[in-house]
């Protein structure tokens, strides 16, 4: 059994011993954490919070432990029940509330799930407020409502329509040129909310002939959720067979978007983001913001519309916050997270395919086009399993001293920038393992730097 304390939330696999796994007495201390946390910070003596889930298997069984401990700590509590990470975090602010919980593992297997925090904003707490909740959670410091003052829950079913609303509104979203164009499009939504709220904008996109793989809202993974090339294969297969213009792959909890050319290849998870700020930008003027462990080839793209791009660390929140340091108009990350601040400071899949979609019928171009007219790098991703007696920060420490001649960042992990390409190794925020991407100009030469930092870990 796993429990990870970060700033990704509260995140663990279900059932187990207390403290060893996601069990329904953490799913309370760490939701009682929470509220006691934002009690004190807006100084409330009542208080609402959003609560929404994806369709996990847990899903239910956490998210009635999560609303009853939220009204027992006086908190009233709207229940948007399924509900994608975005629409959560914009329903936060539409309904003013104090807050959001986001009932969801994102790409980890069936056995996960997690919570999500965000602030009165419907952002993510950084790493600081999410430290104050940990220690909150270990002192058991709780304050619960006397029966009086109990919350109440109230369940609403428009916040789908509001985010969808909102899209639509998007100067940059055409929809009427998105009808016109007639797109054939293919989605995979891994029996998550995708099934319910992809074919829903699609709908109101005008977009009619729509082929759905995995809509059933079950929560059962067809295959492994995180929408990488080697799980893809089934949409890979229906693009080629059924001449498809696009096809679409989010994660359980829509907010990272896998773009699948009409040819069946994949778009490259990386170069979601990229396309799309290519698009805003040639409307826009403005700078963008990545994190440490995505493709240059944003970098590359800002630059040919005279931006201005920075880097972040890994974790969305700490995009936000450097894109509002820079006033950045389009940042993410490079898992297929576009964040577009026009409507909100959160990674949105739905955002993505509206704006791509838009791309697609203004330029007349296929994905593959679109594809080859962006800089050409290649990523290399891997990851080593972590066991207790492994000393992370010793490795970090020892990589960064062994290339101190080279540009390094330590900002987030060891980022060591090489004439021929990078290497960025960290420890995961969401599960049990080192992770190092690396990058070049060519796959060899992505996977030879990746490897020579594997073998001097391995060695470690």
């Amino acid at each position: 059994m796993t429990l990870i304390k970060s700033i990704s939330g509260i995140r663990g696999t279900i059932g187990g011993k207390v403290g060893e796994g996601l069990s329904p007495v953490d799913v309370v201390k760490f939701t009682a954490s929470y509220a006691d946390f934002i009690k004190r910070k807006y100084n409330l003596k009542k208080g609402k919070i959003v609560v929404g889930r994806d369709a996990r298997i847990s899903g239910k069984m956490v998210a009635n432990l999560v609303i009853s401990t939220l009204n027992g700590y006086g908190f009233d509590v709207i229940d948007i029940d399924f509900a994608t990470t975005p629409t959560v975090e914009i329903a936060v602010t539409e309904y003013n509330a104090d807050g959001g919980l986001i009932l969801t593992a994102s790409h980890n297997p069936k056995q996960w799930n997690a919570l999500k925090m965000l602030n009165r904003e419907g952002e993510f707490l950084n790493a600081d407020e999410g430290a104050k909740i940990i220690e909150i959670a270990d002192k058991e410091d709780f304050n619960f409502a006397e029966v009086d003052d109990l919350g109440k829950t109230e369940i609403r079913t428009d916040a789908l329509k509001i985010h969808i609303d909102k899209i639509l509104a998007l100067d940059l979203v055409d929809v009427e040129a998105i009808k016109n164009a007639n797109f054939s499009v293919a989605i995979d939504c891994v029996n998550s909310v995708g099934g319910i709220t992809i074919p829903q904008l699609l709908k109101e996109l005008g977009v009619n002939n729509s082929f759905d793989l995995y809509c059933d809202n079950n929560g059962i993974f067809p295959h492994n959720p995180e929408p990488l090339p080697e799980n893809l294969e089934e949409i890979s297969t229906l693009m080629e067979q059924e001449n498809i213009d696009v096809g679409f792959v989010v994660d359980p909890d829509v907010d990272r978007l896998a773009i699948v050319n009409e040819d069946g290849t994949m778009f490259g998870e990386e170069y979601t983001l990229v396309a799309i700020s290519d698009y805003i930008l040639s409307h826009t003027k403005g700078n963008t913001v990545s994190n440490l462990s995505s493709t240059r080839a944003l970098n590359d793209v800002t630059i040919k519309h005279n931006g201005t791009y920075n880097a972040a660390a890994v974790g969305e929140v700490n995009v936000v916050a450097k894109m509002k340091e820079t006033n950045a108009i389009i940042g993410g990350e490079g898992n297929g997270g576009v964040i577009y601040p026009e409507i909100h400071y959160g990674r949105d899949a739905l955002v993505g395919i509206a704006l791509f979609l838009t791309y697609m019928a203004k330029s007349g171009k296929k994905v593959s086009e679109i594809r080859k007219g962006l800089p050409v790098y290649f990523i290399s991703k891997n990851k080593i399993q972590l066991t207790p007696e492994i000393d992370v920060d010793n490795i970090l420490k020892t990589v960064a001293e062994k290339y101190k001649n080279e540009k390094v960042s330590t900002i987030d992990g060891v980022k060591i920038d090489f004439s021929n390409g990078w290497v960025h190794l960290r420890k995961s925020n969401t599960e049990p393992i080192i992770r190092i991407y690396s990058e070049s100009n060519s796959t060899a030469e992505a996977n030879k730097l990746a490897q020579m930092i594997i073998n001097l870990v391995n060695s470690l």
